[in-house]
């Protein structure tokens, strides 16, 4: 049976902790913690940056997001999906915010956001579906189980064996 703790969640208002290899800590609100979500087409996060913390290059197959900072400065980005034109580059779009700018990183694209001060920073997201799923570049191709063979990252890196 359905009940108002469907729609219910608790705890935004508490830093999460952000003392990891990266830090920061994203606390999500998406339909796994709030099934009241489930069909509505969104989500939320809130994301706790340590001092030069990271919000490692990642990117959410299902949504774009749009993100807002509420406390702390962040250098945040995009990169643009493979040119159709061959000669061409992808793009890196880049901006330096500050509490109440906000930035939209469009669906699928690989974003990252950093915290460039010497003190906390804190932002929240609004995601467009209950559920964005989210692929984190390095752990997708450095940490998968198995592992991606040697010969593929190599020669997809361009970087000698010793190296990975």
């Amino acid at each position: 049976m359905v009940t108002a703790e469907d729609f219910f969640f608790a705890g935004l208002n508490k830093p999460g902790d952000t003392s990891n290899a990266v830090g920061s800590k994203v606390t999500p609100v998406n339909v796994n913690q709030l099934p009241g979500l489930n069909t509505l087409g969104v989500s939320l996060v809130r994301i706790d940056y340590a001092p030069y913390g990271l919000n490692p290059p990642h990117t959410h197959p299902r949504a774009t997001e749009i993100l807002v900072v509420v406390e702390g400065t962040l250098y945040v980005g995009f990169v643009t999906s493979n040119p159709a034109d061959a000669t061409q580059k992808n793009k890196l779009f880049t901006k330096t915010l500050y509490p109440g700018d906000v930035f939209v990183f469009p669906e699928g694209l690989i974003h990252f956001q950093f915290n460039t001060g010497k003190t906390n920073a804190v932002a929240f997201a609004g995601l467009s579906s209950q559920n964005p799923g989210v692929i984190t570049v390095a752990n997708a191709v450095f940490g998968s189980d198995p592992p991606i063979s040697r010969d593929v990252l190599t020669k997809a890196f361009q970087v000698g064996a010793i190296i990975l």
